[in-house]
């Protein structure tokens, strides 16, 4: 959790300003995951901030929602395209991807 909150602090994540006199604000809390290796020893843990999203009423505190995602079909494309002219594919993981979302 601690390196969480470092890199959430080093991005400059967010401000501190005073709520909103006629809204309500939302709540967070920390998600907690165990990684595992193949022999069930723990490999890591994992320390997630996330809102409490579920708090708010559509229409009321905001006006839709949709989610950044891949389709399979674009991915599947990709990979054919990769495959045929005979091309390098990597996977990464990018850490802290959605901090400044909007």
């Amino acid at each position: 959790m601690d390196a969480e909150i470092q890199a959430l602090e080093h991005n400059q994540t967010w401000d501190i300003t005073p709520p909103p006199r006629d809204e309500k604000t939302i709540g967070s809390r920390w998600i907690y995951k165990l990684n595992l290796k193949p022999d069930g020893t723990v490999d890591r843990h994992k320390a997630r901030l996330v809102a409490k999203g579920y708090t708010q009423v559509e229409r009321v505190d905001f006006f839709g929602s949709f989610s950044l995602v891949a389709k399979v079909v674009t991915i599947r494309t990709l990979l054919a395209l990769a495959t045929s002219r005979n091309w390098y594919v990597h996977q990464l993981d990018v850490n802290n991807a959605f901090l400044h979302g909007s």
